[in-house]
């Protein structure tokens, strides 16, 4: 403040000083200077200027404050770009980050409008100080403008270079996280593949070793059955024989060279289906007296059991010779 006041003494010394070196007969009533402080930065003295370079100050000044909002706006979509395009893939706290600096840019763009809002009413108030002066100001003004313009671009373009790397950290980092569980569920499913593979191959020897177990038994049941039938079936052959044994008169013209082969067919109840002469002894009545034989028992020992029958006495033949019944 004191600064100010100053300059505004120095500026009306000066602008008295000028006024006393014209003539004094001919020079016009002193013009008076009204300042006013409105901000506590350093004043600008401002001198009355052509209507047509204001005009020109004017439009310079819109195009600046276009070209400003139009980076300001800019810069607001490209963050608003990024912070829709990172929104997918970040965590809520670094959502509440971004809008937080959204936000505080948003703030110092108001305030960046506010002060040069000041600045142009200041500049405005000033416009009636010598034009040298204000020149000169205006200059240095503007280079400072253009070099905090200039840190300022160079400051946002490191914030974003920076904000740039961390999130091409963050990505690789993640990226390095889902290949690394990528490769944890492949050897996971490996292992449970191998294990399955482990797990059937057991299971599957296990039934192998369970077949061939049930195998040997059924075998062993199967022979001993066949051992059961077989003897079953010599016991009632043998009654059969001698029955028909007991049944049978040879021919007086019968010789012990003489053999008729007959084909005996059963029923499941003993009787006799039917008899068929197989091979002939080369004597009919020999024959005939071995048909008669078979045909003259009404009913035949058989076993009992179902399989034993249709296996052994269902169809089966039988020699008649003199000397023996097979």
């Amino acid at each position: 403040m004191v600064l100010s006041v100053m300059l505004h003494v120095l500026i009306v010394g000066i602008a008295l000083t000028g006024w006393s070196w014209s003539s004094p007969e001919h020079e016009p009533p002193p013009r008076s200077i009204s300042a006013r402080l409105i901000t506590l930065q350093e004043p600008e003295p401002s001198a009355i200027v052509d209507p047509v370079d204001q005009q020109k100050r004017d439009e310079d000044r819109r195009a600046e404050e276009q070209r400003k909002q139009a980076e300001v706006e800019k810069r607001r979509q490209e963050e608003e770009a990024r912070r829709v395009a990172q929104q997918k893939q970040q965590e809520e706290e670094k959502r509440l980050r971004q809008q937080k600096e959204r936000e505080q840019q948003e703030a110092e763009a108001k305030e960046r409008k506010a002060r040069k809002a000041r600045e142009e009413e200041a500049a405005r108030q000033k416009a009636e100080a010598e034009a040298k002066e204000r020149e000169r100001q205006k200059a240095e003004e503007a280079k400072r403008r253009q070099e905090e313009a200039r840190k300022k671009a160079e400051e946002q373009k490191r914030r974003q270079e920076e904000q740039h790397k961390r999130e091409e950290a963050e990505r690789k980092r993640q990226e390095e996280l889902a290949r690394q569980e990528a490769e944890r569920k492949r050897l996971e499913a490996e292992r449970k593949l191998r294990e399955q593979q482990l797990e059937a191959q057991a299971d599957e020897a296990r039934r192998a070793r369970e077949a061939e177990a049930r195998r040997q038994q059924e075998a062993a049941a199967a022979k001993a059955r066949e051992a059961q039938m077989l003897s079953e079936s010599e016991k009632y052959q043998a009654l059969i024989r001698e029955r028909l044994s007991q049944a049978w008169y040879p021919p007086p013209s019968a010789t012990e060279e003489m053999t008729a082969r007959l084909q005996i067919t059963l029923l499941p109840t003993g009787e006799l289906a039917s008899v068929k002469l197989v091979t002939s002894s080369g004597n009919t009545a020999f024959d005939n007296s071995a048909l008669g034989a078979v045909r003259s028992l009404s009913r035949y020992p058989i076993p009992s059991e179902r399989d034993t029958f249709e296996r052994y006495f269902r169809q089966f033949t039988i020699e008649f010779n003199p000397r023996r019944l097979r």
